[in-house]
């Protein structure tokens, strides 16, 4: 995914901010299509990181005045489908910089839509919306965590395996939970607000630590969450 262009080419630290701002899908927000996706117990991706102004002098929407490492900088850079990559490098004259970083900005509202975030009237259907990624998140921590077994096996990839599986499902997931509660924050009774807050620091250490490389350990993730919004 990552291309190769010496300095203008994204850092690691930059491709994974763009895969935490994707939350998953092209950011073009006329386009809803998910970048990972697993078929047949195999995991695939289509993202591709574009640059808004290209990596060299020559290609769409070259800007000659900046330098290689501003053209592989995390603002420079978008993360889309393979079709729409291919759409705004085929017509830059209708793609300027200006329409496709006007993407990147638009992109979170857009992400709210296909998240489904919603302002509800009762307790269950808040607690309904924010079930599934919990939910799926138990599941993969149980499954992939570091205490699992073949994690003191350096050869069998389940670091690398639990490191993708937060990066592409764990944070996204909890980034949506914290958006659909802070959305229903009418609906929290008295100790739920504290329980939020504590997820909260819980979330801002995961990215810490997985998308900027804090080494300091995460906070856990609060029990109380499997019971908010309930009853």
């Amino acid at each position: 995914m990552a291309c190769s262009r010496g300095a203008a080419s994204p850092d690691a630290h930059t491709q994974r901010r763009l895969f935490a701002a994707s939350g998953g899908y092209c950011q073009n927000p006329e386009c809803s299509r998910e970048l990972f996706i697993e078929y047949d117990k195999k995991h695939i991706h289509v993202a591709e990181m574009a640059h808004v102004f290209a990596a060299n002098d020559y290609g769409p929407r070259a800007d000659p005045a900046l330098s290689a490492e501003e053209r592989g900088a995390y603002e420079n850079l978008i993360l889309l489908c393979s079709l729409c990559h291919t759409k705004i490098d085929k017509a830059p004259e209708v793609y300027s910089d200006r329409v496709v970083l006007g993407w990147k900005r638009t992109h979170a509202e857009k992400l709210r839509s296909l998240f489904g975030i919603t302002v509800f009237a009762k307790r269950a259907d808040a607690r309904a919306a924010i079930e599934g990624p919990l939910r799926e998140n138990r599941y993969i921590f149980r499954e992939y965590g570091p205490h699992i077994e073949d994690a003191k096996n350096p050869e069998s990839g389940a670091a690398e395996r639990w490191k993708r599986k937060m990066l592409e499902k764990i944070i996204p997931n909890n980034l949506r939970v914290l958006a659909q509660v802070d959305a229903n924050k009418h609906l929290l009774i008295e100790g739920e607000i504290d329980t939020v807050e504590k997820f909260r620091q819980h979330v801002d250490d995961l990215q810490a630590r997985h998308l900027d490389g804090y080494r300091e350990g995460a906070s856990q993730f609060p029990p109380e969450m499997d019971e908010l919004l309930k009853g």
